[in-house]
């Protein structure tokens, strides 16, 4: 498997990691009463220009013929999405940008490389295409107020995220309480460069944890229904398979945090003695909460 390589790739799959914390969350009960259901709807303001901070961590870890090479990449960016129209019915039409990034990885062979967007030096090779994605819209969608995705248009290349490429959290059709669970039936396809291709069913569980002092965490978690007996496509699905947890304050009508990892190992991707690990976290929170 080729270790994971900084540059636009991991810019565009960081800032692409979710519109979960870029937008408002309405309650139709007050936070102090939280042993009543609750209907989770989206609200939508046009203009309303919401940024968080992100920090994306992945180390990736390969094993052939009994060598081990290392790859860890860091990146700390400032994310904003955009409502630039609602209509009447709720739905809103939203636009993703980057406003800066900074950026690191460390290889066991090759040492340090770090690039930051506030600084005048010129872009590393593999960096070369981030300057240009900076403060531009990446990604522009309509919205539905319950969580559903009516279009999605891409303005620049953005491949799919370690964390299943998770844009909006579908909201429940009812009002649910504490220990309430729903489901989000996905389809990812992995494939190995000229050799197989798969398409591969996953799960997404969610679960409503806590409701206390006005604030809500939801836990959700990823399951792969088919079965995977080929150890080069599992290689490749491993960023696909993630855990995580969503806070949002109910009063407040905005989501606050999110945290999500990852940490799997395949053995047999390259031959018996072949293995390949990756772990990665990212920590997401609106910058007014910092």
């Amino acid at each position: 498997m080729t270790p994971h390589r900084p540059g636009l790739r991991l810019l565009l799959a960081t800032a692409a990691l979710g519109l979960v914390s870029a937008v408002g969350l309405a309650a139709d009960v007050s936070p102090k009463e939280t042993d009543q259901p609750v209907l989770l709807r989206y609200r939508f303001r046009q203009g309303d220009a919401i940024a968080s901070r992100v920090e994306h961590r992945a180390v990736t870890e390969t094993t052939m013929n009994g060598v081990t090479q290392s790859v860890e990449t860091m990146t700390d960016s400032t994310r904003t999405w955009t409502v630039t129209a609602v209509d009447a019915g709720g739905a809103a039409t939203l636009e993703q940008s980057v406003d800066d990034v900074t950026m690191t990885s460390r290889t066991s062979d090759r040492g340090e490389v770090r690039w930051s967007s506030a600084s005048d030096a010129e872009p590393p090779p593999g960096y070369e295409g981030v300057r240009l994605s900076l403060r531009v819209p990446l990604v522009r969608m309509r919205v539905a107020a319950d969580g559903r995705i009516l279009e999605r248009r891409e303005l620049r290349p953005c491949p799919a995220t370690a964390t299943g490429d998770l844009v909006v959290v579908p909201l429940p059709d009812e009002p649910i309480s504490v220990g309430h669970e729903w489901t989000i039936p996905q389809e990812v396809v992995v494939e190995v460069p000229g050799g197989p291709r798969k398409a591969v069913r996953t799960r997404l569980r969610y679960r409503l944890e806590a409701m206390q002092d006005g604030l809500a965490t939801i836990a959700v978690d990823t399951t792969v229904l088919t079965p995977v007996d080929d150890p080069r496509l599992e290689a490749r699905l491993l960023e696909r398979i993630w855990d995580g947890e969503i806070r949002f304050d109910v009063e407040s009508g905005r989501i606050v945090s999110r945290r999500t990892s990852i940490d799997r190992r395949v053995v047999g991707f390259g031959g018996p003695e072949s293995s390949v690990r990756y772990k990665a976290s990212l920590e997401e929170r609106l910058v007014a909460e910092e």
